[in-house]
């Protein structure tokens, strides 16, 4: 969700699209839990003004902490809220819609939102009861989000593989962590398809976890279950599945999100932040493994 929409800004320079699922505008909590909690969750308690987290975004652009917003003209972005989702509010997923349609042509921009979906990932073959906000929101919804998103960035794919080929490989994520090495957990998960592994040009896929979705919150279903690795497998496609330490103490994160309120420090949206930085160092290690992004 919303780490996706940062990531994606912090680094359009070479990350060329992105899908979102369940969230509302870059920089929606303005650096503050109170703000998440009262507009960018389940609720907001006023509409929320774009015109404040556009200023912080042109800011940021202009302070060269964000790559050129210019990068954004020709990417893909895929949006998706559920009507039943219960966890994110839909005025929080309009925003992130206009938001995105003031940066780049809105033809390039897919919305998702006359589904009868919870705060889940749907799919069609393997999660919880669709239309539920509930571990490990993943929604057996007879609708491959994963098909979906990755057509719209990509375009015409493969038909996704029934019998993967390749291996979800473990690695050290405290490798990469940097000053981070609190907020993200030992290990990382990424699926690279036999093609890849034997030499193949392949393209990275990051795919970030919600809230309450780390593998010490559900074991590996995030990272089986989605789907992602079916179309992956047929397509030349690597998959990273970055993921967060879940923390009791300072920094305080009990969900296990990523940072999208400031926890970690306050450049947390920009190429500054601890985790971008973590994550975009991890994308440029395997992208020299596999000849291209």
């Amino acid at each position: 969700g919303y780490m996706a929409t940062q990531m994606h800004i912090a680094h359009s320079d070479s990350i060329h699209g992105a899908a979102i699922l369940a969230a509302g505008p870059y920089y929606c909590a303005q650096g503050s839990i109170g703000t998440a909690l009262a507009r960018c969750v389940t609720k907001t308690d006023s509409p929320i003004d774009l015109t404040i987290l556009n200023d912080q975004l042109y800011y940021y652009a202009q302070q060269e902490w964000i790559a050129p917003l210019q990068n954004l003209q020709d990417d893909k972005v895929w949006l998706l809220h559920g009507l039943k989702d219960t966890t994110v509010n839909r005025l929080a997923a309009d925003a992130l819609y206009t938001q995105y349609t003031n940066l780049m042509p809105s033809v390039n921009v897919s919305y998702i939102k006359d589904q009868a979906f919870g705060h889940q990932f749907p799919t069609d073959k393997k999660g919880s009861k669709c239309g539920v906000s509930e571990k490990p929101f993943i929604g057996q919804c007879n609708y491959d989000a994963a098909g979906q998103l990755l057509t719209h960035l990509l375009g015409p794919l493969q038909p996704k593989s029934t019998q993967l080929s390749g291996n979800i490989v473990k690695f050290d994520q405290q490798k990469y962590a940097g000053e981070t090495a609190n907020t993200i957990a030992d290990d990382g998960y990424i699926y690279i398809p036999q093609s890849c592994a034997q030499g193949d040009t392949c393209r990275l896929h990051v795919s970030f976890h919600g809230c309450n979705q780390n593998a010490s919150a559900i074991g590996m279903d995030y990272i089986e279950d989605t789907g992602l690795n079916e179309w992956a497998d047929s397509n030349n496609l690597i998959i990273l599945y970055p993921q967060t330490e879940s923390s009791m103490f300072a920094p305080l994160n009990p969900q296990g999100c990523w940072d999208w309120w400031g926890y970690t420090d306050r450049y947390y949206a920009t190429t500054k932040g601890p985790q971008i930085k973590a994550i975009h160092t991890m994308i440029n290690t395997f992208i020299q493994k596999f000849p291209k992004k």
